[in-house]
């Protein structure tokens, strides 16, 4: 999967967020998750096994609705001859909008920001969403082997989940007494297999690395020295081993010992996120404390210095809740885009007659198009530092660092 850009991103957390809300009165609100290499055929062949299957449902009322979203699903797949790339996921159902009679169908169908595994048709309440929380879950790769001179496990670890990518053995005898000259052959013979493990396993971690690009850093682990012998020879690549992160001493080798690298060092991976979002508010603090600085804040500002295409990198909270609308009056026309936080009323400047809002949008997506427009950098900052607090309180969660000052 290709890097997804954080609009995408951010808009896919919005629409989940969204769907999370939605509620049936009864089991009929019907996910379906649809794998890219599965048959658009096959699915509408399911879709009519469950229509007919729904009409054993007792209530009269959930058996209509769940009827009439399967409906929705098989007019919506003919506009599919095959899924996207990604594969397809549709969310469709009747949703009460107060008391009883308010309900109305919503229909969600989009491809996701990842390849569906599994084919998924799911009946409830609510919306089936655990898959797609999965995607936004953090994807960062970080490369890890675990080694001793007797094996070595390589390793990556994605978002949360391991993949085994080679496991060496040696076949360095161990220590052996023989005494005398026969004893420092021995050693030598022993010190030169261990030599050329080494070397087999930075030839494998080089194959295995160097073709990430996005490879966050690398920690090696294992029991006794041998690793940092391993770190300190010249065994990597010199673009693998800038991205060695750490060294971890664990009790095990193979896939054990990957297990234990990983537990070893989640703080220290944690903590190169937060430091990285850390530097970038630290720097934009700085700037701004120069009164020479490359540092905005503030949205009338900011969005100014976008629209000139003088923004580096555009750092937004994520908490910011407010949406862009454009407003018209219905007695002289005038025209105007505001920022808002929620739907309140307001007057026309012109004619103080009350203005209709025609359109809205989501405040940070609003920015971030501008962005990425003007190919600025955009970092959605987190609240979980002091920094990400101080840029949601004191700048209302809009900052930038600049490549000039107009």
């Amino acid at each position: 999967m290709g890097k997804v850009s954080s609009k995408k991103l951010y808009e896919f957390r919005r629409t989940l967020e969204e769907l999370a809300e939605k509620k049936g009165r009864g089991t009929e609100l019907v996910s379906v998750y649809i794998p890219p290499d599965r048959q658009i055929s096959d699915v509408t062949k399911h879709m009519r096994e469950e229509l007919s299957q729904s009409a054993n449902i007792k209530s009269k009322q959930t058996r209509k609705n769940v009827q009439s979203a399967i409906e929705v699903i098989m007019q919506r797949l003919k506009l599919f001859p095959r899924p996207p790339e990604n594969g397809l996921v549709m969310f469709v159902g009747m949703i009460p909008r107060g008391g009883p009679g308010t309900e109305k169908m919503e229909t969600y169908v989009f491809e996701p920001p990842e390849p569906i595994k599994t084919y998924i048709y799911h009946c409830n309440s609510e919306f089936y969403l655990e898959p797609l929380k999965e995607m936004l879950e953090e994807k960062e790769i970080y490369g890890l082997a675990v080694l001793d001179r007797k094996e070595a496990t390589i390793a990556l670890l994605k978002g949360k989940r391991i993949e085994i990518l080679k496991t060496l053995t040696s076949g360095v005898p161990g220590k052996h007494k023989a005494g005398g000259q026969s004893q420092r052959r021995f050693d030598r013979l022993i010190e030169l297999a261990a030599h050329e493990f080494l070397k087999r396993i930075g030839e494998h971690m080089n194959e295995a690395f160097l073709s990430i690009p996005d490879l966050k850093g690398i920690i090696i682990g294992g029991p006794g020295h041998t690793k940092e012998d391993f770190v300190k020879g010249d065994y990597l690549h010199h673009e693998v081993k800038k991205k060695i992160i750490t060294t971890v001493d664990t009790s095990y080798t193979g896939e054990f010992g990957i297990r234990e690298v990983i537990d070893k060092s989640m703080d220290v991976l944690t903590e190169i996120d937060v430091m990285r979002e850390k530097k970038l508010v630290q720097k934009f603090l700085t700037e701004l404390i120069d009164k020479d600085g490359l540092a905005a804040y503030g949205e009338d500002e900011v969005r100014n210095y976008l629209q000139m295409g003088a923004v580096e990198v555009l750092l937004l909270s994520e908490d910011i809740k407010a949406k862009r609308a454009k407003y018209e009056c219905p007695s002289c026309g005038y025209k105007m885009d505001v920022t808002v936080k929620g739907d309140e009323p307001r007057p026309c400047p012109k004619c103080n007659d009350q203005m209709k809002m025609v359109d809205s949008r989501d405040l940070v997506d609003d920015l971030v198009e501008i962005a990425e427009a003007a190919g600025s950098e955009v970092e959605i900052i987190s609240t979980e530092t002091e920094e990400g607090i101080q840029l949601l309180k004191a700048f209302g969660g809009i900052g930038a660092i600049l490549r000039y000052r107009p």
